[in-house]
């Protein structure tokens, strides 16, 4: 496969793995995933940001290795997810006022923004901003242009980041010898992909549970107006089991397969032992607890998060990632919140993707947002295979030392032939000096 097939490619840098993923895009729009491939991210990343640099530069270039043989192709650059701890929004507002009644004009509104993106946050940088909208007199408008106005105040809800988020993925993606043809923000892109119009527009939430981090996204009428990131996922659950002497990896089965956001007590309940590891009980209630005690801390930080605008979210709230995989999560959302919009899983692959016919991606949420990161791409990210250099360098090399040897042999043959025209005429001369000495007369 060469450059002419024009496949995206995309990374996610996850908190349990970093996964890659290969596509191409249809002509009816949609995006068929060609293979995918992930690597352990153990000591990698912490709570969605980069901790060790060397050890995601190894798994990010053994990912990208994996598409590289399974496809045949040669990966040069690639799309890459930005979300992390620091990831958050932060409302800005740019006021002007005129001395008179003036129309609104594109110039204006495009000076406005300019200044927005001027703002400086410590240490922080900004990577998107989504206005929201304008205050014309006591009206708030989308569309100011052609308005006639004494002021004019814009609203705009900043995306920002620590810095160092931003920089440590260049150098990740750098070092393993790639080019990167766009950071995206995760978020954002997830939510494009899971979220249809109508849900946008009549006002929802968009809940991601992960591994070390929640993320929560806000919309109403059809803009983003709020974006956090907790410091909480699935993967606190598995170490609150594990703090009862059971390892990590048996912990993580155990919720999977005994855990409960929610449980209500039945009357004629009767404990239940679950066997473990080493010949050892833990009850069910007991493991069931911890579950639910740490869904709930993390459903309570959500809620902070989404309440404020609870009663615009016509379409509810859409959970998703590995953690909502947990039995009865809708259920301790209610009872937690006594939210009354409805609340759902989302199923199924994003919208506007398919799957090659060898192409089997599990239907977990975990790869959601990694195919959302795909979704967004329209460079091609592969060239053609190079020339292995060592061999060219090999076979130059042997050409020349063929060429040295011949020169040699050419150089001893010369010498050879010089010496017996020498020898030849020393034997002649050698001959007139005998001659000489034997003559009489001499």
């Amino acid at each position: 496969m060469g450059a002419e097939k024009d496949i995206i490619v995309a990374i996610e840098l996850g908190s349990t793995a970093i996964r890659a993923i290969a596509g191409k895009r249809e002509p009816d729009g949609t995006m068929q995933v060609l293979a995918f491939a992930q690597e352990n991210a153990a000591n990698s990343i912490r709570k969605g940001i980069i901790d060790n640099i060397d050890k995601t530069t190894q798994a990010i270039s053994k990912v990208v290795g994996q598409l590289n043989d399974r496809l045949n192709i040669y990966v040069n650059r690639v799309y890459i997810g930005l979300a992390g701890q620091s990831l958050h929004t932060v409302q800005n507002k740019v006021f002007r006022q005129f001395d008179g009644k003036i129309q609104i004009t594109n110039d204006m509104v495009d000076q406005l923004k300019d200044i927005n993106q001027g703002e400086v946050y410590t240490d922080s940088r900004i990577l998107d901003v989504v206005p929201q909208e304008y205050g014309i007199g006591n009206r708030n408008v989308a569309e100011p242009v052609g308005m006639l106005s004494e002021q004019i105040e814009a609203r705009f809800m900043n995306v920002i980041a620590r810095n160092t988020l931003y920089e440590n993925i260049e150098k990740c993606v750098k070092g393993a010898g790639l080019d990167i043809a766009e950071i995206l923000i995760s978020p954002i892109c997830l939510a494009d992909a899971l979220l249809n119009a109508s849900e946008k527009r009549s006002g929802c939430a968009l809940v991601d549970i992960g591994a070390d981090t929640t993320t929560v996204s806000v919309y109403t009428q059809n803009t983003l107006r709020h974006l956090a990131i907790i410091p909480l996922g699935s993967a606190n659950i598995t170490a609150d089991i594990a703090t009862k002497s059971i390892d990590m990896e048996e912990a993580e089965k155990l919720k999977l397969d005994y855990g409960t956001a929610y449980h209500a007590d039945a009357e004629d309940h009767s404990p239940r032992k679950i066997q473990l590891s080493y010949e050892r009980t833990i009850d069910e209630d007991v493991l069931q607890e911890i579950v639910e005690a740490r869904y709930e801390e993390i459903i309570v930080n959500i809620w902070t998060h989404i309440s404020k605008e609870s009663d615009n979210l016509l379409s509810g709230i859409i959970l998703t990632g590995g953690g909502s995989r947990v039995r009865n999560l809708t259920k301790a959302f209610t009872e937690h919140t006594h939210c009354n919009k409805p609340i759902r899983i989302a199923k199924g692959l994003p919208l506007n993707i398919t799957t090659a016919h060898n192409v089997n991606i599990p239907e977990n949420n975990n790869f959601n947002t990694l195919m959302a990161l795909l979704l967004k791409g329209d460079q091609n990210c592969v060239s053609e295979i190079p020339v292995e250099k060592e061999a060219v360098q090999t076979e130059i090399s042997f050409e020349e030392k063929k060429v040295e040897e011949t020169k040699v042999e050419e150089s001893v043959e010369t010498k050879k032939e010089q010496g017996k025209k020498v020898g030849k005429k020393a034997k002649t001369l050698w001959k007139k000096i005998s001659d000489l000495l034997m003559d009489p007369d001499v």
